[in-house]
């Protein structure tokens, strides 16, 4: 997998999607620091064990998952090695049985595509239709990783900022879970 080094508040060069543009505005908006890598898609958890090595730090698992009537959706932040288990999960915010989102909810509510979901992404669910979900471990660490709503690119973020600036700003919660 090809990657660039890691650079510290620095854009990708060239121009962006949409989501991307608006993801490194917020972040420049909001005073966050972030360190970036940049390469070919880390699509999957396989593909970010590179990217981990960049950044210096585990990449998270960001699912976007939903409940069977594809009424209440919800982000999940987890650690990389954490097995999920849906009826743990399902247990713990009282929500029946969930499962992964359909790509266009993923598209619609957070402008995100597959492989790229990211808590960055609630910038754009201005109805709070989503519900951010954080494993406790990733809560409590002192950076945590995302993509800026494309996975060309990934981000290493102070956790205190995401909770303290970003999520402030667009007006989500995070709920701690244990995984």
């Amino acid at each position: 997998m090809e990657l660039s080094p890691l650079y510290h508040n620095a854009r990708p060069e060239g121009e962006l999607l949409p989501q991307e543009e608006a993801a490194f505005a917020l972040l420049e908006r909001l005073g966050m620091d972030y360190d970036r890598v940049s390469g070919d898609p880390a699509d999957t958890m396989e593909k970010c064990a590179a990217v981990s090595e960049v950044l210096g730090m585990p990449v998270c698992k960001n699912l976007f998952l939903c409940n069977r009537q594809k009424t209440q959706f919800y982000l999940l932040l987890m650690g990389p090695d954490k097995p999920f288990r849906t009826k743990d999960l399902s247990h713990q915010i009282g929500s029946a049985r969930l499962s992964f989102a359909p790509e266009e909810s993923l598209w619609e509510l957070l402008r995100c595509t597959p492989g790229s979901a990211t808590v960055l992404g609630l910038m754009n669910d201005r109805d709070h239709r989503v519900r951010l979900l954080v494993e406790r471990e990733v809560y409590e660490a002192e950076y945590l990783s995302c993509h800026p709503c494309i996975c060309t690119s990934s981000l290493k973020l102070k956790t205190a900022d995401v909770l303290g600036k970003l999520l402030p700003y667009t007006g989500h919660e995070a709920a701690v879970v244990d995984l």
